[in-house]
């Protein structure tokens, strides 16, 4: 396919469309691993076709959402390793859909690069595949952009979209938030894409990428593999607990910390309250603030501090909801407050 379609000035500009081409080939196979019963069309179209089924949703409601995965990008140049940064690009997509109580159905991908390298491409593809079988949704398109002189030499940048569908009298309310209600945390596995600026600056990553080979005993392994951890996916988790129990609200940690994420679930009028003390902090971020001398408040108005997706649920349910996720735990409880948290 395609083996007529070359242009040599276009070439000559610094594009190849035939590298394109076989950048498809190679990546068919991770995208057709996440095809769904839904699916009607192979890669190459110009859109990608699904056919929802809507039998048990009688009002449906589509919510998208879209993201990127920011200077964590860097990490990967650094190291030479994509295969897992794909993960982190549709988990901040489907991380924010579920906060409505939706379930992912397809995923679109971006990639924009410098010079397109084909088994690069596969490797970024492969990860994204990944994350969309984490998520249980379909990857059925997306668009591989070569744009000389625009990205520097080794570099590409990459952003996705997805469209979730959930049944309206199925979307998480939080107007149904009461005082005395409970802040349930799901822990992360890292830094997930966030707060990487100021992670690069703390260990003087972009002079010294080397830093990136020290391994540290606290981490168990070294800062380029604990900073490339790839970002939990709890699609499945969140839909397993509302087959189950109530969620009033759910907030995906993400840039912002604490104290921009978790009140976005909460009503006017009610606020968060956490004591510090119960909050899991993994080991990375007590490094980040020691090495970095980072003021406490600076560290959650930043980082994820171990907690990626925080559910607010009714008390007498809170025990029922730990018993179904792995290393959950009540993190602190919704009150009266015109604070909307407070760090205690």
């Amino acid at each position: 396919m395609h083996n007529e379609s070359f242009s040599n000035r276009y070439e000559q500009a610094g594009v190849d469309i035939r590298r394109g081409y076989e950048a498809v080939e190679l990546m068919k196979k991770h995208v057709a691993s996440t095809f769904t019963k839904g699916v009607l069309s192979d890669l190459g179209g110009f859109g990608g076709l699904f056919e929802l089924d809507l039998s048990q949703t009688p009002h449906p409601v589509l919510v998208c959402g879209t993201d990127g995965v920011g200077t964590k990008l860097k990490l990967a140049f650094a190291l030479d390793k994509h295969d897992t940064i794909g993960i982190d690009c549709v988990a901040m997509s489907v991380n924010d859909v579920i906060c409505c109580g939706a379930k992912p159905q397809v995923f679109l991908d971006y990639i924009a690069l410098g010079r397109l390298e084909p088994t690069k491409v596969e490797q970024i593809v492969k990860g994204v595949a990944q994350g969309c079988k984490q998520a249980d949704c379909a990857l059925i398109g997306g668009e591989t952009a070569e744009m000389p002189g625009l990205y520097q030499q080794g570099e590409y940048d990459l952003a996705g979209f997805c469209t979730a569908v959930v049944e309206k009298t199925k979307i998480f309310n939080n107007a149904s938030i009461v005082e005395g209600d409970v802040l349930v945390a799901l822990p992360s596995s890292g830094l997930h894409s966030n707060g990487f600026s100021l992670v690069r600056q703390i260990f003087n990553l972009d002079a010294k990428s080397e830093n990136l080979s020290i391994f540290y005993p606290e981490l168990g392994k070294t800062l380029g593999d604990e900073l490339l951890t790839p970002t939990r996916i709890y699609v499945k988790d969140v839909l397993s607990l509302a087959r189950s129990i109530t969620i009033k609200g759910a907030s995906h940690i993400t840039g912002g910390g604490f104290f921009e994420n978790i009140p976005r679930a909460l009503p006017a009028g009610l606020g968060a309250r956490i004591r510090k003390n119960d909050v899991r902090v993994l080991p990375v971020f007590s490094l980040l603030q020691r090495q970095g001398a980072v003021d406490e408040r600076d560290m959650f108005n930043t980082f994820n501090m171990g907690v990626g997706m925080v559910l607010i649920v009714n008390k007498e349910e809170a025990l029922q909801a730990l018993g179904m996720v792995d290393g959950s735990y009540i993190l602190g409880e919704v009150v009266a407050s015109d604070k909307e948290l407070e760090l205690l």
